[in-house]
């Protein structure tokens, strides 16, 4: 692959096509009734409310899902009504709005929030009890959608609004905003971007269009926000700097811990309360979770791996005790290190359910879908899919995605995040300034990387409490630069010459500035 050689202006110009001159401000946000059957689920929840009927929402227990039912929960408590909540727990009730969830509430009016779009049969015992269901729902519409009062997805053919890949707690939040507006209540919708700003990330979504204006001003009402949850953790020093990454890499899978080992209502309860002693207690319990979580985690990865086929197009694993909770991120862990789409499930009591994550461009749920006849659940999008069926169907499952895999999923991978090669003499302050531009960095806006080759080491000291990770001090031309690699499984020497692929970021110690590189892959 032949790269361009760069310099500050090709990097800007790199980076601006890739929105494609598109920067919008939330005055540019589409408005609520764009939505297909937004005005129809408006209505029936005004109406509900007029006539005292009994509201019962439910969410899901991901990152999304708990943001989504939070936004809900926090709209009814300002307009003090009594509101019935339930996240699945997903150990004993799977996922989403099931037949077993519906048969034992008593509501009048059903509203679902990041999920509900392939639940067929609990809409139909909705209909035979008098139940109205009002689906929202951001995933992806499978061949037979619920017979319900009205669906908010914006995947829907028929649906005018314009952006397709947003996230549950985006259309909850919309939903919010109409709603206050027909009841002519006083809603902040800007200060709720503080909690949509978490989904966002977490679930993934592409850092374009208005994705990346709400997370932008999402993050800025996060930095100064007074919520019982942002205090708490501000307490434990956990938010020194605020941005994409952080949410992505420490409070997403803080969140995300109560419904991978216990209960995801907890973590809904931490970002909905307004007690700071509470927040802090509950934040506690989700920091003892996470530890436990990955502790779970390392060791599932660990034996999934042993599965995997050197011929294998994608990876199916699979254990007997596995945890549910954690059966996602380990698929995560498998396709990073084979680079090939994963799916790790729990096999019990004959049942395999699990989760599966992409690699590369490949399209996990049209993947997937292909064995959609062997499967008794399903559903997701591109670059992750939920899924369960009989564990006698798991040989022919494997057999068929291996060669569906083969034809549609291309065994090369370009990182198109890898910018170009970069001299040293090109990385100053006024290239951190650049970079920092077009933040915030994620999906489909990944954090520019770049390689310099035929560096020199003039240092490489091992760090960290089990030393390891290194530190480098590296020499291009007549520049000298620090240089960070974690979990190291290079050892050049005082010396050598390398070439390295690497992020560049802004450290911030003692109210200085210095620029760091975060190394990815060293060739020697």
């Amino acid at each position: 692959m032949s790269l361009t050689v760069l310099n500050k202006e090709k990097i800007y110009s790199i980076l601006y096509k890739r929105h494609n001159g598109e920067f919008l401000s939330l005055k540019h946000l589409p408005l609520p009734n764009s939505f297909k059957d937004m005005q129809r689920s408006v209505k029936r929840i005004v109406e509900a409310i007029k006539f005292n009927q009994k509201i019962v929402l439910i969410g899901d227990y991901d990152v999304d899902g708990v943001v989504a039912t939070t936004i809900i929960r926090e709209f009814f408590r300002e307009i003090n009504y009594p509101l019935e909540w339930i996240i699945p727990n997903r150990f004993r009730d799977g996922y989403g709005i099931s037949e077993s969830i519906v048969n034992r509430v008593e509501a009048d009016l059903i509203l679902t929030v990041d999920n509900g779009i392939a639940a067929v049969k609990a809409a139909q015992i909705c209909k035979e009890r008098g139940i109205d269901l009002i689906i929202t729902d951001h995933h992806t519409i499978p061949p037979k959608i619920p017979e319900a009062y009205a669906i908010i997805n914006q995947k829907q053919s028929s649906c005018k609004f314009k952006y397709k890949e947003i996230c549950g707690a985006q259309i909850a939040w919309y939903l919010v905003a109409a709603l206050a507006r027909e009841l002519g209540v006083k809603i902040d919708t800007k200060e709720l971007l503080t909690l949509v700003s978490l989904a966002i990330v977490a679930d993934i979504m592409p850092l374009n269009g208005i994705n990346r204006v709400m997370l932008i001003a999402g993050l800025e009402y996060l930095k100064r926000s007074s919520r019982a949850f942002v205090k708490a953790l501000r307490d434990k020093q956990m938010l020194k700097r605020l941005n994409s990454e952080t949410i992505g890499f420490y409070l997403a899978p803080l969140i995300n811990s109560a419904g991978r080992l216990k209960d995801a209502s907890i973590a809904s309860d931490f970002l909905f309360t307004k007690n700071e002693d509470e927040a802090k207690a509950i934040l506690d319990e989700l920091i003892s979770f996470n530890n436990e979580r990955k502790n779970i985690e390392r060791q599932i990865t660990k034996e999934a791996l042993k599965q995997v086929k050197q011929t294998d197009k994608i990876a199916i694993v699979w254990g007997r005790e596995w945890n549910e909770g954690v059966v996602g991120i380990v698929a995560a862990r498998v396709s990073s290190y084979k680079k090939i789409p994963a799916i790790a499930l729990n096999c019990k009591n004959g049942i395999c359910k699990g989760s599966g994550r992409s690699w590369g461009e490949c399209n996990l749920y049209e993947l997937v879908s292909s064995a959609r006849e062997y499967l008794d659940k399903f559903g997701g999008h591109k670059a992750a899919i939920g899924l369960s069926f009989k564990e006698e169907k798991l040989p022919i499952i494997k057999s068929l995605l291996n060669i569906k895999a083969s034809q549609m999923c291309s065994s090369e991978f370009i990182d198109n995040s890898i910018l170009g090669v970069l001299p040293f003499s090109c990385i100053d302050y006024e290239l951190l300034e650049i970079l920092e531009k077009f933040e915030p960095y994620g999906e489909a806006n990944p954090k520019p990387k770049f390689i310099t080759e035929n560096v020199e080491v003039l240092e490489a000291k091992e760090i960290g409490a089990n030393q390891e990770h290194k530190r480098y001090r590296l020499k291009d031309g007549n520049k000298i630069l620090t240089a960070l690699e974690f979990k190291s499984q290079n050892n050049p020497k005082i010396g050598d010459k390398i070439s390295i692929i690497y992020t560049i970021s802004k450290n911030i110690y003692n109210d200085n500035i210095y620029i760091n590189l975060y190394i990815e892959e060293i060739n020697q």
